[in-house]
């Protein structure tokens, strides 16, 4: 059977959020099958505990916010900036963890999933005597506001289109749309180093707001009016709509499994991606519980491992 992972023992960074700019102590523990995703505030007197689910986002500006239960003061208790870990997590096939947290916020490290990866990687993943269960999406479901859009369609693997209309020059001389189909790339290769990005001229409103304290060309790609102002440039003339799948692959994780769908988006964000979330599983014809009792049965995607080598 395709059989749940975890990791093989527990590893830690260091970091500042993104949106708070607090130093931020990330660390990664197994957990047992059938546990999930879960966050842990390990910096309050009672450490409070998050699953990774949609019902529990709450703030969507800029990032993907968890929030604790509404019960009194807990509907405070928040980790932020969710979704490039997320990612990485899916990417990997990692089912159960803990992420324990010191502030209310995910590290940003440098802006992509890839450190996240890696840091993974560095200890190792286990398989678990419990079967994987997937999500298998059965008929369209579709969000809208005004132009932007997202969409899940029945398909036997995992893959994502997305187009952006950002109306910028620096973006606007790279790629608009890509498809990333997982039965054929890896994910680090296909998505994982493409960084997180922003404008200049956004940075005092966003301030303002409490948001972006912690960036900087470290940890994101910026932008003037014109052009990229990264000594380095872009990694990949690819890199801004793919990291908006990057994004989207985070968001989708929160499910709280991996999905057997199509996703297609334009112009999409983290609150269109958990309004689709939502309205799939409002809809119980929508989707369905699908394991695997051998690799040769599943989608070539999981048969395989899905980040590659």
């Amino acid at each position: 059977m395709i059989r749940q992972r975890t990791l093989k023992a527990p590893v830690e960074t260091v970091g500042v959020g993104l949106h708070s700019g607090l130093p931020v102590r990330l660390t990664l523990r197994p957990a047992p099958p059938d546990a999930g995703i879960v966050f842990r505030r390990t910096d309050l007197a009672v450490p409070v505990d998050i699953p990774a689910r949609p019902e529990r986002v709450g703030d969507t500006r800029m990032a993907s916010t968890l929030q604790a239960a509404d019960t009194g003061e807990g509907a405070q208790i928040k980790v932020a900036t969710v979704e490039h870990l997320m990612s990485a997590l899916a990417g990997l096939g990692i089912d159960n963890l803990v992420v324990e947290v010191t502030a209310p916020e995910i590290p940003i490290l440098d802006g992509s999933a890839g450190s996240f990866v890696f840091l993974v990687q560095s200890v190792g993943i286990i398989e678990q005597p419990a079967a994987k269960r997937f999500i298998r999406v059965l008929k369209p479901v579709e969000v809208r506001e005004g132009d932007k859009w997202a969409r899940l369609e029945p398909h036997s693997g995992f893959k994502l289109r997305f187009s952006i209309d950002f109306k910028h020059p620096a973006i606007d001389a790279t790629v608009q749309e890509v498809e990333v189909d997982f039965e054929r790339e890896s994910y680090l290769s296909a998505i994982g180093r493409a960084r997180t990005f922003g404008f200049v001229q956004d940075v005092e409103t966003l301030r303002s707001l409490g948001l972006a304290q912690g960036g900087s060309l470290e940890n994101a790609i910026v932008m003037d009016e014109s052009r990229v102002l990264n000594a380095e440039g872009l990694r990949s003339q690819d890199e801004f709509v793919k990291h908006k799948i990057l994004d989207a692959v985070g968001d989708l994780y929160l499910a709280g499994h991996p999905l057997l769908a199509a996703y297609v988006a334009h112009k999409s964000g983290h609150a269109l991606n958990n309004l689709l979330l939502r309205r799939l599983f409002e809809d119980d014809t929508a989707w369905e519980w699908a394991r695997f009792s051998s690799r040769r049965a599943a989608p070539r995607l999981f048969a395989n491992d899905w980040v590659g080598a």
